[in-house]
């Protein structure tokens, strides 16, 4: 089990960064972010624009390390800046594709299933800043499959992997 920090947590209604990123981000709230949010075995985080929606079931939570980000001169980067719904400091996250984590923010443990690496886009190099998808690539966090309901809040947690994918051989 391992100490972490659950920096931020971000709810989107709407889709934002779709079609050119030369074109901008679609209209929506200046900060999606939130303290808390519910979490719904197989269906997401409830109020975000993937919720429940069937093409996005094994991608429906992102969740990104802290660590990665590039440092911005005067501002912080973050879920604002790359879309993902979940920012945890002190894990290396990208790590874990393949395993069965459990994300313990005070009020019991949320299962995830960690299917896939959330490849940077374009866009990254709008929101983050020039070169940042190159820069995120590996780092870019994870695609998940929520397998248990819970709550998650921002502040200290706990992460354990509880299922590490099977080594070679």
């Amino acid at each position: 089990m391992t100490e972490v920090e659950v920096v931020e947590l971000l709810v989107s209604t709407a889709h934002r960064f779709a079609g050119r990123p030369s074109a901008g981000p679609a209209d929506g709230p200046e900060d999606e972010r939130v303290s808390r949010v519910e979490v719904r075995r197989g269906l997401g985080l409830v109020g975000d624009r993937y919720f429940g929606r069937p093409a996005h079931r094994d991608a429906a939570v992102t969740i990104m390390a802290a660590e990665s980000l590039p440092e911005r001169p005067g501002g912080f980067l973050g879920l604002r800046q790359t879309r993902r719904n979940i920012l945890l400091r002190g894990f290396d996250i990208d790590a874990c594709v393949g395993s069965t984590i459990a994300l313990d923010s005070g009020a019991g443990p949320v299962v995830f299933a960690v299917n896939r690496p959330a490849r940077p886009c374009a866009w990254m190099d709008v929101t983050v800043g020039p070169g940042a998808r190159r820069a995120l690539r590996d780092k870019g966090g994870v695609r998940c499959t929520p397998l248990s309901d819970g709550v998650l809040t921002v502040g200290r947690a706990t992460l354990d992997v509880v299922e590490a994918p099977p080594g070679p051989g």
